[in-house]
């Protein structure tokens, strides 16, 4: 028996200025559909994570396709046997991924794309490029791309102060930048190129795309999502990893082998050890 729910994701950088008219008769329309998640309206754009039958998935892509700003969004889809959201939101943003900078407008303006076959490609070949990831920090630690470089991100809204520690060398030097499913990174190549690194590409799909096309070459671990699933491996399937439920930290199995993991309770990140 196939799994029940179809997961899909997208997002488009285009101007919406209509999106309080738009925001609850959309909703409206995703709860008669049975459809659950998050769709996310502002000016700079859509970004949603919906959960539903198949027969509803295919009814809000038509209904998006209706409007030509948002037909053809690519997708991100999945299967599960349980439905990963909670209920139907749909909420009013001042950025679709925020990070505090009125000057970065991504539909105007930002990086070319590299696909995930011609990544991999550099990758096989050993090319000179630096890997940067533009992700949370406690979602590179559950896995990342062979010689990624880690940030330390807190936030997203981190990234323009933390790409200055970066070597002046690098400017010159071609980067691939990556996240879950490209919004980050393509919002981010505007930051970098501002900032006068000249050879700036963001990996088209993000991480769910390379491993769609390319599987898990290249990269070590899992990839963290934004849905009850918490983690997924190389072929896009639910991983073992759950969230403390005390600290929201993600928990891969060896996480919950450790002594101080306590179901409901806490995790080896939020402990408080005794002073030595």
């Amino acid at each position: 028996m196939s799994e029940p729910f179809v997961n899909i994701s997208g997002y488009r950088f285009v101007a919406i200025p209509d999106r309080v008219e738009m925001r609850y008769p959309l909703r409206d329309f995703c709860v008669e559909l049975g459809l659950k998640g998050t769709i996310l309206l502002s000016g700079e754009g859509i970004n949603f994570f919906l959960a539903g039958s198949e027969e509803a998935t295919d009814q809000f892509l038509a209904r998006l396709d209706e409007d030509e700003r948002f037909r053809d969004i690519p997708l991100k889809v999945s299967r599960s046997d349980e439905q990963p959201f909670n209920r139907m939101l749909v909420r009013l943003k001042r950025e679709i991924i925020s990070i505090g900078l009125d000057e970065v407008k991504p539909a105007e303006f930002t990086g070319p794309n590299i696909s995930p076959r011609e990544f991999k490609e550099w990758l096989d070949e050993g090319r000179e490029v630096a890997i940067l990831d533009t992700r949370n920090d406690y979602e590179l630690r559950m896995g990342k791309f062979d010689g990624a470089i880690d940030l330390d991100l807190g936030s997203f809204r981190d990234f323009p102060k933390a790409i200055e520690s970066l070597p002046e060398s690098m400017k010159e030097k071609p980067v691939v930048m990556y996240c879950t499913g490209g919004i980050r990174c393509e919002k981010a190549s505007a930051v970098m190129l501002n900032a006068g690194f000249t050879d700036v590409r963001q990996l088209k799909g993000g991480i769910l795309g390379y491993f769609e096309e390319c599987g898990g070459d290249h990269w070590d671990g899992e990839c963290f999502v934004f849905d009850r699933r918490v983690g997924v491996d190389s072929e896009l399937n639910e991983t073992g990893t759950v969230v403390c439920f005390e600290c929201r930290e993600p928990l891969t199995e060896e996480d919950q082998a450790s002594e101080h993991y306590r179901i409901a309770e806490s995790c080896p990140y939020c402990i408080r050890l005794p002073a030595q």
